[in-house]
Formats: C-alpha cells, structure tokens, sequence
C-alpha cells in the first residue's frame, strides 16, 4: 500500500479499540483510525471522508453490525467491512457474511486481523481499478462514438483497393450521402476527375513514409454539386507491416476560409474605425494603432500616437492584464483637449486593446448642465427668500403707509414713516429681482410706455454704470404703447446696461432710446426674425470695445460669456432673449470691433393707449360693506390686512390655514363676496386647492389670489384657465383696496 490507510472503528470499548490498533501497528501497517460508537457518529464518519476499511463489534447499545452493513448498502458505500468480534459463534459469522462482511475475526485472536486488513483492502483496489478501467473504456468508446457520430469531419475507412469498409453518419450531414449506402463502393467514385491521380500520389506516399499525407480534394454531393475538402490520407499496417486499411479523414475547407475572410473583416475593423484603436503588449509597449489614431496625434501637434498617450500606461496595461479588468473611460487633458482612453485585457494572448476618444465637447456639455444645475438651486434660494421677505415687506409697508397717512401723527414722525415706506419699496425691488432671476415671477403684462419703464429705472442704472460711464436719454415724446410686463423690461435694460459697462472699462457713452418704427417688406426680407406692422423700438447703444462676427453669432447662447472665470454666468443675453421671445418680440445686435455694440428691441406698438396711472399708487380707494374671507398663515400680515380691509368698511372673516377656512365657508357662505387667500399655508390645503373647493360649492365667488411666490401661480395654464385676480407681495394699503374694490366691482357686471 503506498498511502496511508483509513481505518473506522465502530467499537464501543476504548481498550479493544486500543488492542486493534496496536496489532495493526505492530504488523507495520500505516493507518489513520477514528473510533465511533453510535449511528449518528458512524453516519458522519462515512459524510466526511469514506473509510478504506471498516472494523466494526457485532453488537454495540445502540448499533449493531448488521446494521451498518444496511447503511453501506443503502448509500451505496463499497468500503469492506470486518467483523471482529468476541463471540465465538458461526450463526453470526454466517449471518454477517450473507449481508456482505469480508471477513470474521475474534478479538481473542487479533493475529489474522493485519493480513484481512490487506487482503480487504487489496480486493478493494482490484475492483476499484477495474471498475475505473471500464468506465475508461466505457469513456474511451464513448468519446470515439460521440466525435464520430457528431463531427462534420468526412471519417471513412477504406480496404487496400480504396472500396469503402466504414463511413461516418457526417457523409449524411455533408454530401447527402447515406453511409450504409456507401458501403463497398470505390472512394474515387465520388472524386472530382481531376483530382483523382492527386489522390492516388497521395495514398502511395502515405503508404511509403508510413505517416499521414494531406491534399485538397473535390467530393461531389448528392446534388451534384462540388465541395472542397482538406484530406488526410493515414495506412493502418498489421504487425507483419503489410497495409491492411485505409483511414481517410476530410474536412470541409469552405468554415477555414470563411473564417479567413471574417478574420481579414476584423483587421479591417480596427485599421478602418474613425476612432483611433491602439493594442499594447504587457510590457507597456505600443504594438499597433490605426490611421484614425495617427490623426489624432497630428490634430494635437504630435508627430506619433505614443506621444498622446497616458502617463502611466504601462502600469494600466500591466493592472489590466494581471486582474482581467477593464479600465473604462480614463481621462487625459492635452493641447486643451480631453481624450478618454478605454483599455481592454486579453489575457489569453497578454495583449491590451485600447480605444479612444475627442470628448471635449461632452464635457464642456457636462460643465454647462452643472452650472445649470448651480444656477436652478441659486434661483430656489433667491426664490424662497423672495417669498418670506415678501411677508415681511407687506407688514412694514402696510404699517408705515397707514402710520404716514395719519393726520394726526407729528410731521417729523410722518415723514419717517414714508421713508419707511419707501425703503420697503426699494425692498420689493430688489425680491423682484429676486424672483425674476429665479423665473418664480408671474409675468403679468399690462398696456404700458417703454419711455416711463425707462424713466422708471433710469436712476437705478447710473449708480449702476457708474460714474465714468455718460448715460443719457434719447427718448422719443407720444410713444405708442406696448403691452409688456414693466418688470421683465426693466430687467432687460439693467443686463444690457451692466453689459455696456463691462465693455467700457475706461468709460464712455451708454445711450437708451426709444422710437416708433414701420417694418416693410424689404426691412422684413434683410432681418429674418423681423415682421411687418407698426412696432416700438427700444435701443442700447455703447462706444465700447465692440465685438466680432464669431463672437456676435454666439451671444444668445447660454452660458457663452466673452468675460473672465468668475465674472459672468453667460446668462445675461440669454434671459434678455427668453423675454423678448415671450413678449412676441424680437431683438437685432450691431458691432464692430473697436467701434461699441447696439441693441434694438421690437415690441408690437398698440393701438390702445397706456395706463400712465396704472405706474402711479392708488389713491383714494372707495370701500364697501361686503364681507370678505382672508385666509393667510403669517399672523402679523393677517391682522394688517384685517384693519385695512375693515377701516375700508368691509367685514372681515380670518382663518390661518386652508382646513380652518373650509370649516368657516360651512358656515358663512351665503355671507361671503370675496374669497382672499395666500397661495402656500401649512396643513396640506394650498390657497389653489381652497379656492378649487368653494367655487366648486359657489361659482361666482370673486377670488383674489396672493403670493410673494407660488409654483402654482407661475404654471401658465392656471393663470389663463382661472382667469385670475392676482395679488403679488409686498403691496400696500391702497393697493390691496384697490385690488379687492376692482374684483367686487366686477363680479357686478352683467
């Protein structure tokens, strides 16, 4: 035995163990042993490691013999097992023979057990090699039945007069030939003509080198047709030399010469790509590139691709290769491109493909849609600002204008409440601003003179500009109208002036004019976005630095900026384009280098005249009697517009959020005119969900909407399919009597 041998002792008595183990030593046996005493024990011996040989008592407590030769059966177990016993009685030695004991041996006489040991164990052996030799055989004739009946190879043994003796199932599958049919017939039969004396060379040469020769013959199919094999021709010689078969194996040569042409289709691949494909050897080395590669190394100046490459490549080659990972999109900069290298390992062949690619584009895309995401996030802030300042706004204005129009209030300390008031207007300002850059803005447009929205935000301008730039006017008297938001126009002319100013860094002349123009056919024909009919013209002229055509073209872009990092968003023009665009408008650009830029916005002029006053504060605003449910969360902004509402004579209903309104509609519904709500409260009943609810209980409820900012205000479609009054935060006194005076009075019209 040339291992060690495992040995399971199923005793119950550690000293007979003992005994058995030291007879076994003692005749030199090399053994490993492990005694168990119970089925459990005994189970998980043979799930471990099956045993070589099995010594086991006839009786134990709880387990017996009989009982593990039973278990061996049935787990189909083949380990020998030896009884060795201290009773002396035939009756079990033959009852445990019958169920497949190898031997009988009494621990009264452990001198025999060694040579059992061997014996079993050899007999064990024996079968085990030849059941081994038979499944290999089994294998064997399995294999050659398998590869001859599955393979497209042409297998055919011949007899010495080249007459068929076998042919495999593939002439079936191959030439449509049936092998039984083929049985006895000549090979050169089924040979093209001309290629029969190739095959007769190639059977006397076979035959005198004693070793297989190989030719390119034509077989014709069993519909007449031709195909080319690739041939080997062997001779099986018996033992006195003399040939006595012939083994013909062919193989379909049509699959390798496909094969060939998919392979020269592959290496077309590569050297034909438009993107440049690399291949390194494991040490780093370039071993190949195509022409798309080469032309990226002169798009960026360099005479070789091995000067565009990665630093550290051959360590990425190199990790590539010893972990089989792919290292995907590793980015370089060079000559102000970004280039993405990707590298794939072939392992089998210890080579690394590598493909690359130009993304400066979607990078730069990818730096323009961060700053996107930058600037959505600034307008939230500024938006949510705008809203709670806007709150605030109301309460200090609402407050000073009602302390400054006190008669009885001391002079000094009404004109500190007007100065009050006006601060929170220039406030309102600046939160409009706010909410205009945020795009939270309502656009509410009204019949207005572009000469007063210039006069309006003329003065903001100059501190803006600042003192080495010369603002002036040119404004042309009896302006036709326009119907425009004022807002959105002033913040038109405020990025056009900061513009101006960057181009003058030394100072010069900003001018803003106004003039009415009649855009005709051949105007129209010249300025592809221009219309014809009657239009205000509204002009930024600077004397600045200028611009060229390159740069002109790209001005509305978003984000193009001509500016330093850190000095310009490149949103500027682009929002003054979205308003024009918005206002049904249209914008023109002259510049020229060294001789400043102008600006021409086309408005449609009205035929309607402008609301000069609708510029101008309410004054004197008739009250009523009517009552009228405010709903508003902040609760010094309610009170404020509680005592204004009831100093004008009305009846006031308060409730803070949405739920409590609804429970004071139940009950004062048919007092109600007048529904005045904030747009966002608290408890999951917004001023839009309210209003839905009563004019579903009430039609003709007058609705009066307010917000410093609202998502619901500012989607389109609820403006134009409710019709809607809308009251924007902060206004003051006069404002929201005029508001609520303005939407009573109209739910009286017919």
């Amino acid at each position: 035995m040339d291992r060690r041998l495992k040995v399971l002792l199923l005793e119950d008595v550690a000293s007979d163990a003992e005994l058995i183990e030291r007879e076994l030593q003692r005749s030199g046996l090399d053994f490993t042993s492990l005694r168990v005493e119970t089925r459990e024990q005994f189970i998980d011996a043979l799930d471990r490691a099956t045993p070589d040989i099995i010594l086991a008592d006839y009786t134990l407590p709880q387990f017996s013999a009989l009982d593990a030769l039973q278990l061996l059966r049935e787990r189909g177990c083949r380990s020998p097992l030896i009884l060795v016993t201290g009773s002396n009685s035939e009756e079990i030695a033959v009852e445990c023979m019958k169920e497949g004991a190898e031997d009988y041996i009494l621990k009264s006489s452990l001198k025999r057990l060694p040579s059992a040991v061997r014996r079993s164990y050899q007999k064990l052996e024996a079968e085990r090699e030849r059941a081994a030799a038979a499944q290999a055989a089994r294998r064997s004739e399995e294999q050659y039945r398998l590869i001859t009946e599955n393979t497209r190879d042409l297998i055919c043994l011949l007899d010495t007069q080249c007459a068929f003796l076998f042919a495999s199932p593939s002439h079936r599958l191959v030439l449509g030939r049936e092998p039984d049919e083929i049985i006895g017939t000549a090979f050169t039969s089924w040979l093209h003509p001309e290629d029969r004396h190739l095959f007769e060379e190639t059977f006397d040469e076979a035959m005198f080198f004693r070793e297989s020769r190989t030719a390119e013959l034509r077989f014709q199919h069993a519909n007449g047709s031709w195909q080319q094999f690739e041939s080997a021709v062997s001779h099986i010689f018996r033992a006195d030399g003399k040939p006595e078969r012939v083994l013909v194996v062919s193989r379909d040569t049509s699959d390798r010469k496909r094969a060939e042409r998919e392979i020269r289709k592959l290496a077309a691949f590569p050297r034909y790509n438009p993107n440049p494909v690399l291949e390194f050897a494991a040490d780093g080395s370039l071993t190949y590139f195509n022409d798309a590669a080469m032309e990226m190394a002169r798009s960026l100046k360099k005479n070789h691709p091995q000067a565009i490459l990665p630093l550290n490549v051959a360590a990425i080659v190199t990790m590539a290769l010893s972990s089989g990972q792919n290292k995907l999109r590793h980015q370089t900069s060079i000559e102000g491109r970004v280039l993405s290298w990707s590298f794939f390992p072939i392992v089998a062949n210890q080579v690394v493909h590598c493909y690359a690619e130009d993304i400066t584009a979607s990078v730069n895309l990818e730096a323009q849609l961060r700053q996107v995401q930058k600037m959505e996030s600034v307008g939230q802030l500024a938006a949510g600002v705008a809203h709670d300042f806007n709150n605030i706004l109301t309460v200090i204005q609402g407050h000073s204008t009602l302390l400054a129009s006190d008669p009885s209030l001391d002079p000094a300390k009404a004109a500190s409440a007007r100065q009050i008031a006006l601060a929170a207007e220039r406030a309102a300002n600046l939160t409009r601003q706010l909410l205009m850059f945020s795009r939270k803005q309502i656009m509410q447009p009204q019949l207005l003179n572009l000469n007063e929205v210039v006069s309006n935000v003329y003065k903001m301008l100059r501190v803006m500009v600042g003192p080495s730039v010369n603002l002036r006017r040119e404004l042309t008297p009896d302006l036709p109208a326009v119907h425009a938001d004022p807002g959105m126009l002033e913040q038109v002319l405020v990025n056009l002036a900061v513009n101006a100013r960057d181009a003058m860094p030394n100072g010069g002349d900003l001018t803003i004019g106004t003039r009415c123009v009649a855009i005709d056919e051949t105007y129209a024909a010249a300025h592809p976005e221009a219309r014809l009919g009657y239009f205000v013209c509204l002009s930024v002229t600077d004397t600045g630095h200028g611009m060229d055509a390159a740069t002109k073209a790209r001005i509305f872009e978003p984000f193009f900026t001509t500016k330093e990092v850190g000095k310009g968003t490149g949103l500027g023009l682009a929002t003054i384009y979205g308003i024009v665009k918005q206002h049904e408008g249209w914008i023109e650009v002259e510049s020229e280098v060294g001789e400043g830029t102008e600006f021409r916005i086309f408005l449609a002029a009205s035929c309607h005249a402008s609301r000069s006053s609708s510029l101008e504060k309410p004054q004197d605003v008739p009250g009523g009697d009517e009552t009228i449910l405010v709903v508003e969360d902040e609760p010094a902004l309610r009170e404020l517009v509680q005592e204004i509402l009831e100093k004008k004579g009305y009846r006031v209903i308060e409730a803070s959020t949405g739920v409590q309104a609804l429970q004071l509609w139940d009950r004062h519904k048919d007092e109600i005119d007048l529904l005045l709500t904030d747009m966002m409260m608290p408890e999951g009943v917004s001023g839009r969900e309210l209003a839905d609810r009563i004019l579903a209980d009430r039609s003709d409820l007058k609705v009066i909407y307010s917000s410093g900012y609202s998502l619901d205000v500012v989607n389109p479609g609820f403006a134009v399919r409710e019709g809607l009054t809308f009251l924007q935060k902060p206004y003051d006194p006069e404002t929201l009597a005029k508001a609520v005076r303005d939407c009573l009075n109209q739910s009286r019209q017919p």
